[in-house]
Order: structure tokens, then C-alpha cells, then sequence
């Protein structure tokens, strides 16, 4: 499989840098993988924080990697044991072709720890802390009100595939989270946004563009990518989005908040 290969890859890139762990999370940690479709998600422990040296070695590995067909969807980030304490804290991060700094963030942390799938080293639990229920809570709860509610009244996002499937499908875990104290896959978040009276004809889009091969609808057949959406299926799409998850949004904050 491409995705076997670009990750045994990855970890002979790796090599040099003497990491003590590389860990999945999301996706293909957690069994909903699909190969050309989903992100890489990636963690990788080193044994000191980065320096310069450091990073300029991250940038060339990930740079070699370009010619593999799935290096665009590989982000990972790469942190020490000594900087793993805060959830806040931004790590050097390698994500959509360029370094940035992002923080592992209370719900990867929980997925580490419940599922995390280990590509090398050392497992999670022996390096990084858990994380309080209380804590998760919080962030979840900051998550929705602070960046998708906000992010709902800008109508311009909301004709992009990738604004309407992220901000519907965690916006269904959020609520599994908040309600029940677990994580769920965005597949079963499809049918949670189902279960919260979320729009079907929004709901059945997302599922035929990310689960073609079995969840085939009128716009695609198994094995095949469906169809983009033309112009005027896509306004119609986001206004239906944003109808639905400006007030569920509000209603969610307003319960556990």
C-alpha cells in the first residue's frame, strides 16, 4: 500500500534525528483510515526540543519525502518529553507542505492514550500525561465557541468541501464527547449527525465524498470519486450548513458550557 510505504519511509528519514517515539493519532490510528482521502496524522517524540539544526533537518526529511503520492496528507509534529506538560504549548510542526507551530491538543492527547497507534519506540502512556476529563471538556467546549461559531458567520468558507465536512463532522464529536466522555471516528460521527437532525441532503454529500466505496449515491459509483458539486449546489449546501450549525453550536455551548 502507498500509505505502508511512505511511512516506512518516513521513519528511515527519521532515523538521524534519534526520536524516541513516532506515534499515529487520528484517522489511521483509530481504524477509519481511507488511503487517499485522510490526513497522516503523526507525532514524533524527540529526545531534546528542536534547535535550529534541528529543524532545518525536519524541513529537508519532509522535503525528500515530496515524490511519494501520499507526502502532501503526512503532518506531523515534533515534541520532546520536556515540553509535553502544557496542551497550549505550540510544537514544531510539519503540516500542508511547510513548517508551523501547533499544539497537541487535549483531544489528540486522548486519542494517543486511547487508541494511538505506535509506528516506533516507545508507547504514549510512558511519555505523555494524560488528560483530565475536566480538562477535555474545556477544550471541546472552547473549541466550538471560539473558533467554529465564529467561523459559521463567515459564509464565504462554507462553499469549500472541507469547511462543511470538518465543521459538521466535529461538531457531531463534540457532542458525543461532551455528552458521553468518549471519542468516536468521523465515520461514526455521520451517524450521529443524523441522530442531532443535522440536514440530510448535507450529511448524505459528505458521506458519498468521503465513503464512496460504501456509501455510493447518486453522484458516485464503488471505486470512484463522486462528482464536485457545481456552483449553485454549493451555496445551497452552505447555507443549509450554516442554518443548521450556527444554532446547534449555541445550543451545545449553552448545555455544557
Amino acid at each position: 500500500m502507498p500509505t505502508d510505504v511512505l511511512l516506512a519511509r518516513f521513519l528511515r528519514e527519521l532515523a538521524p534525528l534519534g526520536t524516541r517515539a513516532v506515534w499515529a493519532h487520528g484517522s489511521l490510528a483509530g481504524g477509519d483510515y481511507q488511503e487517499g482521502r485522510s490526513d497522516l496524522d503523526l507525532i514524533a517524540v524527540l529526545r531534546e526540543p528542536p534547535g535550529l539544526g534541528t529543524v532545518r533537518k525536519v524541513a529537508r526529511a519532509h522535503r525528500r519525502l515530496r515524490a511519494e503520492p501520499l507526502a502532501g496528507r503526512l503532518h506531523c509534529s515534533y515534541v520532546a518529553p520536556a515540553t509535553l506538560d502544557d496542551p497550549a504549548r505550540p510544537h514544531l510542526t510539519w503540516a500542508h507542505g511547510r513548517l508551523m507551530r501547533r499544539p497537541v491538543t487535549p483531544v489528540t492527547r486522548r486519542e494517543l492514550h486511547g487508541f494511538g497507534r505506535v509506528l516506533s519506540g516507545e508507547a504514549p502512556a510512558g511519555l505523555l500525561p494524560e488528560v483530565p476529563d475536566a480538562r477535555l471538556r474545556d477544550f471541546v467546549v472552547r473549541d466550538q465557541r471560539d473558533y467554529w461559531r465564529p467561523a459559521v458567520d463567515k459564509a464565504r468558507l462554507w462553499r469549500q468541501d472541507i469547511w462543511v465536512d470538518l465543521g459538521l463532522l466535529t461538531f457531531a464529536r463534540a457532542t458525543v464527547t461532551l455528552r458521553e466522555g468518549r471519542l468516536v471516528t468521523k465515520r461514526e460521527a455521520l451517524g450521529e449527525l443524523r441522530r442531532l437532525g443535522a440536514p440530510e441532503e448535507v450529511v448524505a454529500d459528505i458521506e458519498r465524498r468521503r465513503y464512496p466505496d460504501t456509501a455510493p449515491g447518486p453522484d458516485a459509483s464503488p471505486g470512484t470519486d463522486p462528482a464536485p458539486a457545481d456552483d449553485h449546489r454549493r451555496a445551497v449546501r452552505a447555507e443549509l450548513t450554516r442554518a443548521y450549525l450556527g444554532p446547534a453550536i449555541d445550543a451545545l455551548v449553552a448545555t455544557y458550557g
